[in-house]
């Protein structure tokens, strides 16, 4: 993280902007407060695919029989 003053980084706007596009993330301050915060925007996460994991696991064919340890419950 880098800091500035508001007044510095009107001069170096150009420079400022270039680092935080090679993800520097970059703090303005003005009376030695942040004000303003310069961060590159991450890319959006990739979307879901329905099916994406076909095939991956499987389950036993007795999945949604009654558990014989719950027959107590299911009364």
């Amino acid at each position: 993280m880098y800091e500035i003053e508001l007044e510095k980084a009107k001069e170096q706007i150009e420079s400022l902007l270039q680092a935080a596009l090679e993800g520097e993330e970059i703090v303005i301050t003005q009376n030695e407060q942040p004000v303003l915060k310069l961060v590159p925007v991450s890319s959006a996460a990739p979307r879901r695919r329905s099916g994406s994991a076909e095939g991956q696991f499987t389950m036993s064919d007795d999945f949604d029989e009654p558990l014989e340890d719950f027959a107590e419950y299911m009364r």
